[in-house]
């Protein structure tokens, strides 16, 4: 929506100023709107979020925990682990604990290469769907292109009856004229008006066409710049089979097909990776507080040895042991610290019968491979078929332009010749219209076979990977 409302911002603010959109912005305010190219984007997105997961859970785990309670009534005094009663018994028990998958059949790196190999991909059907909506903007805006000619065609002929109807008109006030003439050239300036009003219908199809490809409401007011559209040359360099290897290469439709064949084949070997063993590293390190065992209790300080006496036989000092005690508050924090432990562990697990779910997983990741392989052939055809199309269409196009040209000039020719004639009395007045008719007529056919070879030379351009917009 927000590129919508900018596109028909710049459509009002370029009509204010008088502006024309060239070829090169009608296609990108199209790529700006088009929800197809929108829905791709979030596509690469996706994938790229993908294999960020992917790498990260190749990282070992880390959680800290930490749980409080308080129990009333009867409860366990887990100090002396008997039952107490009315008691109330505060409780503390944090807890961080680490884990480390070393191995597990390289279910990971195939996993965060198949994610690669996915997001490359959406990024090629991206360029894809920008082509295609880049062709369907060229397609509309040639047509607009050819029907302005060809209304303007429709124009000049229309001024050209209507100033030979003026003329006549003179000629049969004169009397040199029969008014037969004069009825014939009004049928045939209705009917050039009703060609120019056909010609005028199909200029505004054109521009709505034009519109609906860019995305923009019809209401929208869009002139655009006529490029000067000229043939160089109407020989085909290259045939359908050199332009069809050059394109399994530019075509970003192929490069997804064989990018997707890659990443079947990492998830295949992921799904094999489901058989062999699992090897874990594990450590936690925990500690707990209670409120039971938080009143002071003696610990032994010190010892000493004091005289109590002499041996009157040996005259030996006799000494008695005396040991020292201080009362140390048992609070939180040194309960924590007192009860503080670590544990490591070291895990090996061997899948043997899980319902055969992993083998399960191995077939349909076959599958899905050898529907990748499948979806690769069908591109390939797929394209090398519209290179034939595309390329007989140009063919044929060249060829009718090549007959429209000499047509064209033969009815030119025969035009002045025949008005000539006409105007010394040597022809009839419906002999020479219908030569006039039939010079519109060539050069319309020229117009629409002009039109239709650069459109179609365009895209074999394209599909060869030549850039057909500058």
């Amino acid at each position: 929506m927000v590129c919508v409302a900018w596109a028909a911002s710049l459509n009002v603010q370029a009509q204010q100023a008088g502006k024309k959109y060239t070829l090169r912005e009608c296609i990108d305010i199209a790529i700006s709107n088009n929800t197809r190219v929108k829905r791709s984007l979030y596509n690469v997105r996706s994938f790229e979020i993908a294999q960020s997961q992917a790498l990260f859970n190749m990282a070992p785990t880390l959680s800290l925990n930490a749980g409080g309670g308080l129990n009333l009534g009867r409860a366990l005094n887990p100090v002396t682990n008997q039952f107490e009663a009315n008691s109330s018994i505060r409780s503390l028990n944090p807890n961080l604990s680490s884990s480390w998958t070393l191995f597990n059949g390289l279910r990971l790196q195939y996993a965060l290469r198949q994610s690669m190999k996915d997001k490359e991909a959406s990024e090629e059907d991206l360029l894809k769907t920008r082509n295609d909506v880049t062709l369907s903007v060229v397609n509309a805006f040639l047509s607009l292109v050819l029907n302005k000619e060809l209304f303007e065609n429709a124009t000049y002929q229309l001024n050209s009856s209507q100033q030979q109807l003026e003329r006549i008109q003179k000629q049969v006030a004169a009397g040199s004229l029969p008014m037969s003439n004069q009825l014939t050239q009004e049928a045939q300036v209705a009917t050039n008006e009703v060609n120019r009003i056909t010609q005028e219908n199909a200029v505004n199809l054109a521009y709505l066409q034009l519109k609906q490809a860019m995305q923009v409401p019809a209401t929208e007011v869009v002139e655009v710049e006529i490029p000067q559209v000229a043939l160089e040359d109407i020989v085909l360099q290259q045939n359908a089979q050199d332009i069809y290897q050059l394109a399994l290469q530019a075509m970003p439709e192929i490069r997804s097909a064989a990018l997707k064949v890659e990443s079947a084949e990492l998830q295949l070997k992921s799904a094999r990776g489901a058989l062999y063993p699992r090897l874990f590293l594990s450590a936690a390190a925990a500690s707990n507080y209670s409120s039971v065992n938080s009143t002071g209790f003696l610990r032994l300080s010190s010892k000493s040895y004091q005289p109590v006496g002499i041996v009157q036989s040996s005259g030996d000092v006799v000494v008695s042991l005396q040991n020292d005690y201080m009362i140390y508050n048992n609070d939180e924090a040194r309960q924590l610290k007192d009860n503080f432990y670590k544990t490591f562990n070291l895990t090996l697990a061997i899948p043997i019968l899980q319902g055969l779910s992993a083998r399960t997983n191995v077939q349909r990741a076959a599958v899905s491979k050898e529907i990748a392989h499948i979806a690769v052939t069908e591109a390939e055809n797929t394209l090398r078929q519209s290179i034939e199309t595309a390329y007989n269409d140009a063919l044929a196009a060249s060829k009718t332009y090549a007959a429209s040209e000499k047509q064209v000039r033969a009815q030119e020719e025969a035009y002045r010749m025949n008005k000539q004639r006409f105007e010394i009395g040597a022809l009839s007045f419906v002999e020479y219209h219908v030569s006039e008719n039939d010079m519109f007529r060539a050069k319309s056919d020229l117009l629409r076979a002009k039109y239709t070879f650069i459109f179609r030379k365009k895209l074999l351009d394209f599909y060869a990977g030549k850039q057909v917009i500058e």
